[in-house]
């Protein structure tokens, strides 16, 4: 089986997870999936992300939080898609909430957030939204 969107595909199993009060999503490892994992570690919408070897492409294990019973990550939105890209240069980047969420970014220089990509004067293709 072939996923036609593994961005999408990320989002959708980690929004799901969070509606049933999971603990922990396990997920079909790649390195745009990893670096996106990695974005919502640091901005402390997951608990944690462990990379596991599976013997094939490998699967990744984000440990969802949770605060007061209700999930941290209230949205999670698909920006850019497949039949329809989205690319903004540095000042164009869109801000969630006034500053409150975060939007990832594809960048020349890897996969950051908008407040990254502002910093670092580089644009490229906002993949996802998250508040």
């Amino acid at each position: 089986m072939s996923i036609t969107d593994p961005i999408s595909d990320l989002l959708t199993r980690i929004r799901n997870a969070g509606k049933a009060k999971h603990k922990r999503v396990d997920i079909p490892a790649s390195n745009v999936k990893k670096a996106v994992a990695q974005i919502l570690v640091d901005e402390k919408f997951v608990s944690s992300l462990t990379v596991l070897d599976d013997g094939k492409q490998g699967v990744l294990r984000i440990q969802l939080k949770y605060s007061g019973g209700k999930p941290v990550i209230t949205g999670l939105r698909r920006a850019s898609r497949p039949g329809l890209r989205m690319y903004r240069s540095s000042e164009e980047l869109p801000r969630i909430l006034g500053g409150m969420g975060v939007a990832i970014v594809s960048t020349s220089k890897g996969v950051m957030t908008d407040h990254q990509a502002r910093k670092q004067h580089v644009g490229g293709e906002v993949l996802a939204y998250v508040w």
